[in-house]
């Protein structure tokens, strides 16, 4: 079946005034990355008031954009016999368990032994929309983070949850243990984020292009030290929970980006190195069926090296 071009046209908001266009359009255009945006300007499929424009041009706000995202190239990724444990798997959708330290999808320097390697030798007719190097890829979690995820097996599955997750109707669910004693039972974080101005590795608060951003969580325990959390994003940046909670003083255990320089205790301390990946799980996601329309939930056992972190904790009291 041959893929149709897809078209959208959007206004710069006033705050993009003085950002060049490729990193505005690379954060407004996600999963797009912006050597993508960058060769889609060359080529005259994005308009800025309906004129071509170098990557480098600096935005005034206001402007109006026109974008044609070709369809995906076929998809070149190698298939890899990797076990992934598979929550739920019908016709139109792979849900999975997706372990801390493999990769979604393949990038820069990273083409092997990713979630879409794994998934190509177990479901070879992934969709194609998410581009060439990553197929039924709807949305993402860190490398390190553990947890459920939902795969597109086809396009039209990949388009009607795509529209979900812009909605954000789309109800994700994780569980985090942060460093510190949280104030208060519950809470609210609405910061935008967006990339670091100076760190290519981090987000920030203080970013040039930030986004909407919006954080809910709730305490399940408390510990000397540390507070074990139910998160509840609205939106989904690019490492928001992480950054919502170090920016108000409460990082995430065990986090080698957005870390803690001193721990309250040397349990804490200890405890981070061992587990030596940040302390979020993706526990459960929520969405309407792509075909039945039906609402589904489904969810994921907490990974072991977090249980194992909150027995610790557990112990000391």
């Amino acid at each position: 079946m041959q893929r149709e071009k897809r078209r959208e046209q959007f206004r710069v908001p006033p705050e993009w005034a003085g950002i060049r266009a490729d990193v505005a359009f690379a954060h407004h255009l996600s999963p797009l990355t912006r050597t993508q945006v960058r060769k889609m300007m060359r080529s005259g499929l994005i308009l800025i008031e309906g004129e071509p424009a170098k990557p480098s041009k600096k935005l005034s706000g206001g402007e109006m954009v026109q974008v044609t995202i070709p369809p995906p190239e076929p998809i070149d990724v190698k298939p890899e016999d990797i076990y992934v444990p598979i929550v739920h798997e019908d016709g139109d959708i792979v849900v999975v368990n997706k372990p801390s330290g493999m990769t979604v999808h393949p990038g820069a320097g990273v083409i092997e032994g990713t979630l879409v390697n794994a998934l190509l030798s177990k479901c070879p007719d992934l969709s194609g929309i998410g581009g060439v190097l990553r197929p039924g890829i709807i949305h993402r979690l860190d490398k390190d983070t553990s947890g459920v995820m939902v795969v597109a097996k086809n396009d039209d599955a990949h388009l009607r949850l795509s529209k979900q997750f812009e909605a954000r109707t789309v109800e994700k669910v994780y569980l985090a243990v942060v460093v510190g004693d949280i104030k208060g039972d519950s809470g609210v974080f609405d910061r935008p984020v967006g990339r670091h101005p100076t760190s290519r590795v981090k987000m920030s608060v203080r970013s040039k292009t930030p986004r909407s951003a919006i954080t809910h969580w709730r305490v399940l325990e408390r510990y000397g030290g540390a507070t074990v959390l139910e998160v509840r994003p609205k939106t989904g940046r690019t490492h928001q929970i992480r950054v919502h909670f170090k920016e108000h003083g409460y990082p995430l255990l065990g986090d080698r980006v957005y870390f803690l320089k001193k721990f309250p205790t040397h349990t804490l301390k200890s405890l981070s190195a061992e587990l030596g990946r940040h302390a979020l799980h993706a526990a459960s996601i929520g969405f309407d069926h792509p075909r039945s329309g039906e609402r589904v939930v489904y969810e994921a056992p907490l990974a072991t090296d977090i249980r194992d972190v909150i027995d610790a904790l557990r112990r000391e009291g």
